[in-house]
């Protein structure tokens, strides 16, 4: 079955699995080991020693003893990848008016386990930073502020998880290494619905970001402004809400206000593991 083309698994069990998914996808009932076996003319041993691991991971369920089919975990990868590219749809011409507005660089954001990952930018040469590779980039959650909205919408425990995972290192002199006045400044985030970035990061860096929501509330992404530490103006964060606000609406989001209700963790896309961008 191993195939060497540019379109095709050079790994034969990922090939294998991808050929068992294939069938199951085709038939909306659950299929019998023997079937499966049968369409893709793999030996009923071999298929199920990897529908076995399928069903480990959740990828395919066994509703009966012999039967098999896809499972939860594709729906929600799917619905993951969704929410992804639908967000960077929605956001891409508000980024666009919003960086006009203020000539700064304007970033989108979403949450991958204890950090942040950069999946839109919108920048010129006229911002007062260079942003280099950012779509891609990491950055800790402590430390960015659209990674205080993604903890600001945890409960109390998690956020302590978090701080015990971490050791909430820091970067720089202003960085919030403390769990006491990280779970201070989350108060305040969830009390105005903004949160920043005081060079926490990066000295000479200061951010501001408002959530962006789905069509249930949930926080899918933050929406930011980098700007150098003395460029950045208090009379934007109306802007940045409103702008947060219309990419929210555009995703069908009706109660703004549920802000920080819910978290839906977003998958990143490829990127360059040494790239880095702004707050």
């Amino acid at each position: 079955m191993a195939r060497t083309d540019a379109h095709t698994p050079t790994i034969q069990v990922l090939e294998r699995c991808f050929a068992l998914l294939d069938v199951l996808a085709a038939q909306p009932e659950p299929l019998a080991l023997k079937t499966i076996s049968e369409r893709t003319g793999l030996h009923s041993s071999t298929a199920h020693r990897i529908l076995n691991d399928l069903v480990c991971g959740r990828f395919v369920d066994r509703p009966q003893a012999g039967t098999y089919r896809l499972g939860m975990r594709l729906l929600e990868l799917g619905n993951l990848v969704k929410a992804r590219l639908d967000v960077r749809e929605a956001a891409q011409e508000p980024m666009r008016e919003l960086h006009r507005l203020t000539h700064q660089a304007v970033n989108l954001s979403v949450r991958q386990g204890d950090e942040i990952v950069y999946i839109e930018r919108a920048y010129s040469e006229r911002s007062g930073m260079q942003v280099v590779r950012a779509v891609g980039g990491r950055a800790p959650l402590h430390l960015t502020s659209v990674g205080k909205l993604f903890l600001a919408s945890d409960d109390r425990e998690r956020v302590r998880a978090y701080a015990a995972r971490t050791g909430l290192a820091g970067q720089t002199r202003n960085s919030l290494t403390q769990l006491a006045a990280l779970e201070r400044e989350l108060e305040g985030v969830r009390t105005r619905g903004l949160a920043r970035d005081n060079e926490e990061l990066e000295l000479g860096v200061r951010c501001m970001a408002a959530g962006v929501h789905d069509d249930n509330g949930r926080l899918v992404a933050g929406l930011s402004i980098s700007a150098p530490a003395d460029r950045l103006e208090e009379g934007w964060v109306e802007r940045v809400k409103a702008t947060a606000h219309e990419i929210s609406q555009a995703l069908g989001c009706v109660e703004p206000a549920r802000a920080l209700a819910t978290v839906t963790p977003v998958a990143p896309p490829p990127f360059s593991p040494a790239a880095r961008g702004p707050r």
